[in-house]
């Protein structure tokens, strides 16, 4: 007796767990559960989760520090042989 009403959850969540990873799972959510109860909604919330590309986590690498020098005063960047800074006029 226990086993259907979870069944009939599991099937009525399926779109959800299926995009459980992609970038627009709020969107497919809320759609999976406001417009679930209608079959067009149902179906449009699970091909949206198959259709949806997955979140690629972005990786930020620092390179290699550049040669030159930023000024002490208004923190401009100024190339490797400049003695000046090209902003405010101070000995770097």
């Amino acid at each position: 007796m226990f086993f259907f009403p979870v069944l009939w959850c599991l099937l009525y969540f399926l779109p959800s767990i299926i995009g459980h990873h992609k970038r627009s799972f709020i969107g497919i959510f809320l759609v999976n559960l406001f417009l679930g109860w209608t079959v067009i909604g149902w179906f449009v919330a699970l091909i949206w989760a198959c259709a949806a590309d997955p979140s690629i986590p972005v990786v930020a690498v620092a390179g290699p520090p550049l040669p030159g020098r930023y000024c002490c005063r208004c923190g401009a960047y100024s190339a490797a042989p400049a003695h000046f800074c090209w902003s405010c006029g101070v000995r770097v």
